[in-house]
Parts: structure tokens; sequence; C-alpha cells
């Protein structure tokens, strides 16, 4: 329900692209000697930060690479030595975890197979090209595969208690219920004719489905066509949909105990299914998906726990800046929500991640990228603050980072939150198009160019008559493109009209429905070859009723939730103090000099005594 991404270290933080990840080599930022590194711009818990090192880090960095101007410069500046503190402090936190000689071979040889290093001196070159020794490159591996081992062990000790994985599976029924099961048999033939032939012996009163099956199907015939067995039985046990191709699996699906299917093709196969016992979808018990639960409350508790980590990191470190570093940075809040402070960092972490934004200010728009994105999401992170400050006062054993926990809290408030079967149909009766399945049709073209008609209508003239495509094709100057199979509004405008908002079909030949010939708006020339067409099919209400349902609940529930986080926020103290901070940051302009004004009758004057220069203009 809650609207930041569920990655909040990785985007709050801003490191797990920079560190996490071994083998990133490109991104790394060399240790090197100390004398060919510059004066010291920075300490970290005492550690120097080097001007070359921070140089080249900065050239790494996605937005600060591109040469920002302005408040830009200065919010990006921010981003990224927030985020190198927290790197640097995170290096050091885990200096002490030793990394095995197998280990670091083992990173080496991935990196060698990555980028096709196969000689000692392509291995060389590499290194020169990327300004790296062999010795700083397993540096820098150390390091990364340190954090990874933090990382690792922090997750791993974060276990979940027996009250936190009762809330979780409370919280969250819907993704443990069983699905819909059949305890089915089939059989599996190549062909349409002895699928008939076995289909009409298989519904003859008294016959043995198992012993047919045994003796004719391609498919389990030792297990009697039983689905689910296990080794060497011939009982069928519980299977879902994913057992059969998609075709089958709706047919098989509809049918109820001791019934059978006709013959369905799929993948150019005939099958036969009984059913033996139809398992609808329905709840569990806790005790039945406990390992589940563990596993995925395991992995939520893991995230707030390295949240947790890396934020007493950062709180933790002390930072120093030399009296003449050229790099500096101060991260002022922009918000509060009762004692709990919002940092301009925060924020900026969470926009600059958006892949939308480094875009923006490639083209020249990051301006526009932060007056867009920036006030937006801090209202999330007030609004995170304040749910997560309210779940306190639930009482319930919320855990993981604090979109978890804001989300949990949501889910926990509007738990009880049900609809009735009138308003799942009316639902259904108002949104017809969510539960359509739309046309389809696997098509291909033959393009010409725009003096090439007459052959584009010998084309469609001999595809009528039949061959193979490419051949006739390249008789007649033609190219193939194969669109696959599409649906409504895939293609380009003309094609999509004629193939699905033409009523009727086209003239059929052996390559399939061939279209008439059409201009295109570049004034060029296409054939549209269409097969395997399929209808749009509406999905009958009690097919769908539980998705409706699902669909309706999640609805009202947000909007629950939504009221909820209201009120909340009116109870909370909340100062959001952002366009205050960015005018402070913001770099004011020097005002112009006006150039002083010259007389055009004197001597000196440019345009009388070309001789003499221009007056250069003022420095602005």
């Amino acid at each position: 329900m809650f609207g930041i991404n569920k990655k909040v270290i990785a985007v709050i933080f801003g490191v797990l692209a920079l560190a996490f990840v071994v083998g990133s080599v490109l991104l790394f930022t060399p240790q090197g000697q100390r004398s060919t590194q510059g004066k010291v711009e920075l300490t970290v818990n005492g550690r120097p930060v080097y001007e070359l090192e921070l140089a080249r880090a900065q050239q790494n960095d996605p937005i600060l690479s591109t040469n920002p101007q302005g408040l830009l410069k200065k919010l990006a500046e921010i981003n990224f030595g927030d985020r190198l503190i927290v790197i640097t402090a995170l290096a050091q936190d885990t200096a002490r975890i030793r990394v095995s000689s197998g280990e670091l071979k083992k990173e080496i040889d991935n990196i060698k197979e990555r980028f096709g290093l196969q000689k000692k001196e392509d291995y060389d070159r590499f290194l020169t090209q990327v300004g790296y020794t062999d010795s700083q490159l397993r540096n820098e591996l150390r390091d990364q595969i340190r954090i990874n081992k933090r990382i690792e062990e922090i997750q791993k000790k974060a276990e979940p208690t027996e009250e936190e994985m009762r809330l979780y599976f409370e919280l969250n029924r819907e993704q443990y219920k069983n699905e819909e099961r059949v305890q089915a048999r089939q059989i599996v033939v190549d062909d349409k004719a002895t699928a008939e032939k076995i289909y009409a012996e298989v519904s003859a009163p008294g016959a043995d489905f198992a012993a047919i099956a045994k003796a004719n199907s391609k498919l389990n015939a030792e297990q009697g066509g039983a689905l689910g067995a296990a080794a060497g039985k011939s009982e069928p046990g519980p299977v879902t949909r994913v057992v059969f191709p998609n075709a089958v699996a709706d047919a098989v699906f509809k049918l109820r105990d001791g019934q059978i299917s006709k013959p369905i093709e799929a993948g150019g196969r005939f099958y036969i299914v009984k059913v033996e016992k139809y398992l609808p979808a329905g709840d569990v018990k806790f005790e039945e998906v406990k390992d589940r639960v563990k596993e995925d409350a395991k992995r939520i508790k893991g995230n707030g726990a390295l949240e947790a980590y890396l934020e007493e990191l950062r709180a933790k470190a002390n930072v120093k800046f030399a009296q003449d570093a050229t790099f500096k940075f101060e991260n002022p809040v922009v918000a509060k929500v009762g004692d709990a402070e919002i940092k301009l960092s925060e924020v900026t972490q969470v926009v600059f991640a958006n892949p939308q934004v480094p875009q923006l200010v490639q083209q020249g728009l990051g301006e526009l990228a932060v007056q867009f994105f920036m006030p937006q999401t801090l209202e999330q992170l007030i609004n995170r603050e304040v749910i997560y400050q309210a779940a306190k006062q639930l009482g319930q054993p919320f855990f993981g980072s604090k979109t978890d926990i804001a989300n949990q809290a949501q889910q926990w408030k509007t738990r009880d939150i049900t609809v009735t079967d009138a308003e799942v149909r009316k639902y259904y009766d108002s949104n017809l198009a969510n539960f359509t399945i739309p046309a389809s049709a696997k098509v291909q073209a033959v393009n010409f160019a725009k003096e090439d008609r007459a052959k584009a209508e010998a084309f469609r003239a001999a595809a009528l008559k039949g061959g193979k495509l490419e051949d006739l094709a390249k008789a007649n100057s033609g190219t193939v493109q194969d669109y696959g199979v599409v649906n409504p509004g895939t293609m380009p405008p003309v094609p999509n009209r004629l193939v699905f908002l033409t009523r009727g079909t086209f003239p059929k030949g052996p390559l399939g429905e061939v279209s008439e010939v059409v201009k295109l708006e570049d004034q060029s020339f296409q054939v549209l070859l269409v097969n395997e067409r399929k209808a749009e099919v509406l999905r009958p209400f009690e097919e769908v009723k539980e998705q409706a349902r699902q669909q309706v609940l999640a609805a009202r529930r947000a909007e629950a939730a939504q009221k909820w986080v209201e009120e909340a926020r009116k109870a909370a103290k909340v100062e959001n103090n952002l366009q205050k901070v960015l005018t402070a940051l913001t770099p004011k302009e020097e005002p112009k000099q006006e150039e002083p004004k010259t007389n055009q009758n004197q001597p000196g004057n440019n345009q009388n005594n070309p001789s003499t220069p221009a007056t250069p203009p003022a420095n602005r």
C-alpha cells in the first residue's frame, strides 16, 4: 500500500549499486599510492579520502558526471557526499573480515570471464584501461567481498520470532492460500484421429482409464497417466495448473470429480485428461505453511536489520573536511515529524535513484526533475515516518524496514474490511475490460519500397497460391517483418487497424490470411499475413469471481488506509522546510554589470578605429 519502493536500503542509501555487487569493476575507486593521490579532502572516522580518489568517484556518479550547474549541482554533491561517507564507513567496519585466496581468485576469474580476458596480456591491458594495478584491483575486491559477507551476516542473524511470523501470516493470508488443484490422469498422443479413438474408449461405461493410458500414452504411461505421483507409484497427487499446457489447463480446471476432457490440442499433441478429484483453492493453517512464512519473514526482518545497521554507521560517522578542501557539503534537515528528522540526502537518494532523473538531467531538464520529484518524494517520506510512529501505538510486533512496518500497520488497520458478493458482481459488470482476454493474431508483413506497388501486387497474388514466404518476398524485392503474436494496439496504426479494427478477415491461402496491398504513412507498401486469429473473450463471472473480489477488497483497503494515514498526519507534528532549504542552496546570480557607454565620435571608438580591440564583456 505504501508509496516508497520496497528496496528501501538500496534507494535511501544508494550503496548497493556501488559497493554491494562484487565484480562491478568500472565503479571502483582505486586506492593507489598516497604520494600520487593528491591532498586529503576529508576524513571519515580518521580514514583519509584523497583528491584523486574523490575525483574518480565523482566521475562515476550518474549525476555529477554530467557536470550539472546551479541548484542541481548542490543537490548532486550532497547526494554523492552522503553516499561516499556511508560506503567509506562500511569499508572500515568490515576491514577485519577475512577473505580467503580462493574467494578472491573466484572473483578475479569472474572478471576475466566477463570481459573475455583469456590471456595475461589481455588482463594487463584491461587493468591499464581502467587505471588499476593488479594489487589495487585485489584490494578493491577484498573490500567488496567483506561488505557482502557483513550483509549476509546481518541478515542471517535476523531471525523472526514466532509472534512476528504469526502476525505476518495473518496479514498476508492470501499469498499462502492453496491454489485450486486436481488429482488427475492424462493420455497424450501425437495425432487427432488416435486421440478421438481413445476418447471413445475411455468414455465407455466401466472403462479403465489408467490401463488405457498405460497402453497408449506418450507421457506418464508407466504410472497409468497419473500426474503428481510419487516415484514408483501410480496414484495421482494434487497438481496445479502449471503442470499442463495453458489450453489443457483451461479445460481441465472446468472439470469436476470423474469427468473426462475431450481431446485438447496443445504443442502439436493431443491431451485427454480425467479428473479424479477437484480440490478448490482455500485457506491453510499457519502450521501447514510455517516454513514458507519463516523464509518470507526472515527476508523482511533482514532488510530491517540492514537498514538499522547502515543508519547507525552514518549517524556515528565522524566526518572532517580539510581546511583547504575543494569538496564540502552540508546535509540540512528538510522535514521533521515530531522529533524525527528527515535530511536532504534521504530525499535525493530516492529521487536520483529514479531512472527517469538521470535521463532528464542529460536532456538538460534536471531542474524540472528536481521541482517535480523532490516535493513528491519528501511527502512520501513524511507519510512513512508518520505511519511508522503511529504503528508503535498499535501494540503489534511489526518488523522489518520502516517501509515494511508502515505497510504492515496499514494492513493491520484494514484487516477487517470485507466485501459482499453483490459488490463483487457490480464491480465485474462495471469493469468488463479487466476480465476480457484481448483478441490476438500471429502477424507477418512483407514491406515494399514506394515505387514497388506492382511488385507488392505480384507478391500478394503469389502468396494466395502458396510457397515459401521468404522466397516469394525476395522474388518481388520485398522484406519480411515478423510482428509475432500481437494484441490490439501493439502494432503501428495501419496494420493494427487492418487486423483488428476492420470487420471480417482477409482472403485465405496456404500461408494464411493475405491482406490487400496497403500504402503506409511513408508512402511505402505492405502486405500482411495473418494466422492463429483469436477473437476477444469475456471471461464468465464465476470463473473470475475470486479475482474480482480481491480487486474490490484491495481498493477498499487502500481507501481506508489512506483515510487512516490522513488522520495520523493531522495528529502528528509535521514541519516541511524543503522549499526554504532549496532556496537557501540555490546559487545567487551575480548582478549584471552595465557596459560603459562610449561616444561614437571619439577616436577610440572601435567602430571608427577597427584596429582597436573590442571591450571585453563583464564577467557574468
